[in-house]
Order: C-alpha cells, then structure tokens, then sequence
C-alpha cells in the first residue's frame, strides 16, 4: 500500500531555515536527511529572470538602453519556501516556539539566575577557605592596591614623600575646621 521509494523524510525547520539562509553545505544537504534539496535549489536557479517588456516600444532605437528586468521573489519560486513561511506562521498562531528562541525577559532572567549562581560560588569558596587563605588573599589585595597608588604618584614628587604622606594622613585625627561644621 505505501511506496517506499517514493516516500522521503521531511526536513525539519532548522534545516528548511539554514537551507534558506544559506548556513548549511552542501555536503550535509545531499548527505543529511535524506531530502535531495540541492537538486532542487539548483534547478530553481537555473530558471533565470523574465525580461519586461515596455508598452510602445518595440525595441528600435534602444540599443544603449539597458532593457528593465523583473527581479525575482524568491518567497514565490520555490515551493520548499512557501511551505516553510507556511509552517513558520501557523506555528506563532498556536504559540509553539519552533526555533528555540528565548524572549528578552527569559533572557535577562537566565542571566540574573547565572550572576546569582556565581556570587553564590563565590561566597561559598570565601567561607570555606582557611583563615590563613583569607589573610594572604586580603593582604594580595592591599598590594595590588599600593602598586596602583604608586602608578598614580606623580613624576615630579619624591615618592618615598608621598608615602609618608599618605600614613600620617591615615594615622592623625582630622581635625575640625571652622568651615566644616558650621552647623
């Protein structure tokens, strides 16, 4: 009753779609799927485009003119398109999200869930580790601190100045201006 032979295994939307937008070799249409599509877009291409022809002109007198051509709609030509823009449309009808495409909203949730997952790690890790790891981590941060405060010290200063500086402001008290608290 069912003919084998002529019977062939529909092409899924991905395929249709990276055969359209051109993703896809030509090696894995002929070799996947077993649907010939490639004999089937190449006789498509073979067709050509049809000439205009303009009213009350016969074609005398135009030799230099180039001739308008009509451009070909590709949504028309093939078979295999229409189908697909068919089967596109029916599916956004019914909701059925084909292409596994998330919306902007799943997106930025899934995002938030991944920052949420890293700070989590991160905290987990700062907790588990030893008490000697956590002095040596602090004090490689207060380094790389001072290498960049010593980047930022400028040429025409004595830098050994600078840092002494910088401790007795730490260390002394501020001290309380008339400007400062006129309240």
């Amino acid at each position: 009753m069912c003919d084998t032979r002529a019977r062939r295994l529909a092409p899924t939307i991905q395929e249709k779609l990276s055969i359209f937008e051109n993703v896809l070799s030509v090696d894995a249409l002929s070799g996947g799927g077993g649907v010939d599509l490639v004999s089937t877009l190449v006789s498509e291409a073979n067709l050509g485009a049809v000439d205009m022809v303009q009213e009350g002109e016969s074609g005398a007198g135009s030799e230099s003119l180039i001739a308008p051509r009509r451009l070909p709609n590709p949504c028309l030509e093939s078979p295999q398109r229409m189908d697909l823009h068919r089967e596109l449309l029916f599916n956004q009808r019914i909701g059925k999200n084909v292409l596994n495409q998330k919306s902007e909203l799943e997106k930025a949730l899934s995002k938030h869930k991944e920052k949420q997952i890293l700070n989590q790690m991160r905290e987990q890790q700062h907790k588990d580790a030893p008490e000697l790891e956590r002095a040596l981590t602090e004090r490689a941060r207060r380094l790389e601190q001072a290498e960049q405060t010593t980047e930022e010290v400028e040429p025409g200063t004595n830098p050994t100045l600078q840092e002494i500086r910088a401790r007795l402001r730490h260390a002394a008290p501020p001290a309380h201006t008339p400007a400062a608290s006129a309240h």
